[in-house]
C-alpha cells in the first residue's frame, strides 16, 4: 500500500501514537509522518505509507497554518497549559493593546525555541533536558509569520483566538509567549489546531475512526492520496521514454534536451503517460539530477 493518508490528529495522542495506529489499521509496516504535533494539539498529520515514506523529508513544509487559543496573565514551563505554572501576572492590556502587539510579530521575526521541543543540542533532545530541570542556551532562529489574524477576543477573561500562517520551524507556543511578554503580562497557549501542512488542508483529513471504518469495509484505497499530489506547487517535467528509462536508473538528464525546463529548482518528473517517476533538481548546472525515485514498495 503506497500513498498518503491525511489524519485529523486527536488530542492527547502523540505523533508516534497516530503512526502506530495507522500502521495497524492499514496493515502496512512502512509508515511515517512529515511533522510532529504535540499531544495537546489536533489537526493535519501527513502520514506516508509504503514507498511514499521515501519522500517524508522532501514534502513541502513552507505553508503551515494554525488556529490557536491563548490566555494572557499566565506563564508555564512548557509555554502551554499542560505545563507547570510559573507565574500569574496582572493583565492591564485591552483587546486593542493585544491587536497592536500582534502587529509587531508579522513578517520576519526571531524566535528562541522552547526547552520543551524536539530540537537536539549536543546530541540530546531539549525536552529530555527540560524534564531533568536542565536549561541550555538555544540559538535564535529566523521564522516568517505570513499572516496573524485575531479570530476572537474575550477582553474580560483575557482570552484570544488567533489564526497563523507561518514558515517551517515556527513555534506557536513561543509566538504566544512573546506576545505576552510584549504586553508585560505573559501568555500561555490553551489550544492548538493545525489546519494546513505540506500543501494539504484540514478539510482533506479523516479521523482515526473514519479510517478504521474504511478498513473494515475494504475502502482504505479510496482515502489514499498519490504522493505526487504533495508536489503540485512544483513545476512538472514530462520526459521522453528514453529519458524516463535513464532517469529511473538514476541517470542525469541534460537540460538542453528537456522541454518546458524553467531553470534551477526542484521538479516533479513524469513519463510520457504522465506517470510520476520521482523528483529531480537543477542546481546551477546543465543537468537534471535525481533527488528521489518513486518506487511502489
Amino acid at each position: 500500500m503506497t500513498g498518503i493518508i491525511l489524519i485529523d490528529k486527536p488530542k492527547d495522542f502523540t505523533s508516534f501514537d497516530v503512526v502506530a495506529k495507522v500502521r495497524r489499521i492499514c496493515g502496512e509496516k512502512k509508515c511515517g509522518h512529515s511533522g510532529t504535533l504535540d499531544p495537546m494539539a489536533t489537526g493535519v498529520m501527513t502520514i506516508l505509507l509504503g514507498g511514499a515514506t521515501r519522500f517524508c523529508e522532501l514534502l513541502p513544509s513552507h505553508d503551515k497554518a494554525y488556529v490557536a487559543k491563548l490566555k494572557l496573565g499566565t506563564t508555564t514551563d512548557t509555554l502551554d497549559v499542560t505545563g507547570k505554572v510559573l507565574e500569574e501576572r496582572q493583565v492591564t492590556a485591552s483587546a486593542e493593546d493585544f491587536a497592536a502587539a500582534c502587529d509587531d510579530f508579522r513578517g520576519e521575526i526571531t524566535q528562541v525555541p522552547p526547552m520543551y521541543s524536539a530540537i537536539s543540542v549536543n546530541g540530546r533532545r531539549l525536552y529530555d533536558l527540560a524534564r531533568q530541570g536542565i536549561e541550555v542556551e538555544r540559538p535564535e532562529r529566523q521564522v516568517t509569520i505570513r499572516k496573524l489574524d485575531i479570530l476572537s477576543s474575550d477582553e474580560e477573561n483575557n482570552e484570544y483566538e488567533i489564526y497563523v500562517e507561518c514558515s517551517s520551524g515556527t513555534y506557536i507556543r513561543t509566538l504566544i509567549a512573546d506576545i505576552g511578554e510584549k504586553l508585560n503580562c505573559g501568555a500561555v497557549m490553551t489550544d492548538l489546531r493545525r489546519v494546513k501542512a505540506n500543501g494539504f488542508t484540514i478539510q482533506q483529513t479523516v479521523t482515526l475512526e473514519q479510517l478504521e471504518k474504511a478498513a473494515s469495509e475494504g475502502d482504505i484505497s479510496d482515502l489514499l492520496i498519490p504522493v505526487e499530489s504533495a508536489y503540485n506547487s512544483y513545476e512538472s517535467l514530462t520526459v521522453t521514454e528514453a529519458q524516463a528509462k535513464r532517469f529511473s536508473n538514476g541517470g542525469d538528464l541534460l537540460t538542453e534536451r528537456l522541454k518546458n525546463c524553467k531553470g534551477n529548482g526542484l521538479y516533479k518528473v513524469l513519463d510520457p503517460n504522465e506517470k510520476f517517476l520521482g523528483l529531480g533538481e537543477i542546481d546551477g548546472g546543465n543537468s537534471l539530477k535525481v533527488v528521489r525515485l518513486y518506487i511502489e514498495k
